[in-house]
C-alpha cells in the first residue's frame, strides 16, 4: 500500500490550489481558470456533505468541463444536477478575468453538460439517493483547471506542451495520492483514458485496484451508444458489483 501521510480535504484543496497557482501557461492559452478557488464554497460544501469517511470506490475525471465544474464548482457539475439532486446551488463568485465567450454565471447558467449529465442522471437512477451513491462512491477531477484559447476553444490539459504539463502533473499527483490515502477507495477508475493514465501513474505500487470507463461526452461516440450499459459491464469486469 502506498505510503503517505494522511491530510484533510481542506489541507489538500489549499496546497494543490497554491501549487497551481504559481504555474503559467503560454499561447494559445489565454485564460485560465480555477474552480477551487472561485467556487471554493460550493466544493467545500460538496465535501462536506458528500466527501467523509472511507470510499470504496473514486470516480476521477480529468478537469472541469466549461459547462459543469467551470459553472458551479461540482466535478461533472451539470447545473440541473448539482442544484436539484445534490441540493448545492450557491457558493459560485465568478472570477474577474473571464474570457468574453466563455462567461462563469454559475447557476445560473442556461447550458446543461452532457458528460456531466450522464454521469449524475445514472447515479440517481441506479441509486436513489446521493446519501445511497456516496456511501460507495466519491467523484473528482484529476486536474482542477480550466484552459481556454483566445478564440474561446477548451484546450485540455493533455494538449499542453509537456513543459507546461510537468509541474501541472505533479501538482496534481500529490493531490491525487493525498485523496486516496484520506478516503482509502478500493478502486479508482479513470472516467476516460487521461485520468486512468494518470492514476495509474501516480498509484503505481499503491495495491489499489484501477481501472477505466467509457467517458460521456458527446464527442465519444461510444457514449451515446448507450453510455450507461457500458459503463456497468465496465465496473463489473472490474470486479466492482453495482
Amino acid at each position: 500500500m502506498m505510503k503517505s501521510a494522511k491530510s484533510s480535504h481542506a489541507a489538500i484543496i489549499r496546497n494543490l490550489v497554491a501549487s497551481v497557482q504559481r504555474l503559467s501557461f503560454a499561447p494559445p492559452v489565454s485564460h485560465v481558470y480555477n474552480p477551487l478557488e472561485y467556487a471554493r464554497e460550493a466544493y467545500d460544501a460538496y465535501l462536506a456533505r458528500y466527501g467523509s469517511g472511507k470510499k470504496e470506490i473514486l470516480l476521477l475525471g480529468m478537469n472541469p468541463g466549461p459547462w459543469g465544474m467551470t459553472q458551479t464548482g461540482i466535478p461533472f457539475g451539470e447545473v440541473n444536477a448539482v442544484k436539484n439532486w445534490l441540493k448545492i446551488n450557491r457558493g459560485v463568485h465568478p472570477p474577474h478575468d473571464m474570457h468574453p465567450e466563455r462567461p462563469v454565471t454559475g447557476f445560473n447558467c442556461p447550458r446543461s453538460e452532457v458528460s456531466g449529465r450522464r454521469l449524475w442522471e445514472w447515479a440517481q437512477k441506479r441509486y436513489r439517493t446521493p446519501k445511497a451513491f456516496f456511501s460507495r462512491f466519491f467523484v473528482a477531477n484529476y486536474c482542477p483547471l480550466v484552459f481556454m484559447e483566445a478564440g474561446g476553444k477548451n484546450r485540455t490539459p493533455d494538449a499542453l506542451p509537456a513543459a507546461e504539463k510537468k509541474p501541472l502533473l505533479a501538482a496534481c499527483d500529490r493531490a491525487l495520492q493525498e485523496t486516496v490515502a484520506l478516503l482509502q477507495p478500493s478502486f479508482v477508475i479513470g472516467v476516460g483514458n487521461f485520468a486512468a493514465k494518470q492514476a495509474q501513474r501516480a498509484l503505481a505500487g499503491s495495491g489499489i485496484a484501477l481501472g477505466s470507463i467509457t467517458h460521456p461526452s458527446p464527442a465519444n461516440p461510444r457514449a451515446n451508444k448507450g453510455w450507461e450499459a457500458f459503463i456497468e459491464k465496465e465496473l463489473e469486469d472490474l470486479g466492482i458489483r453495482i
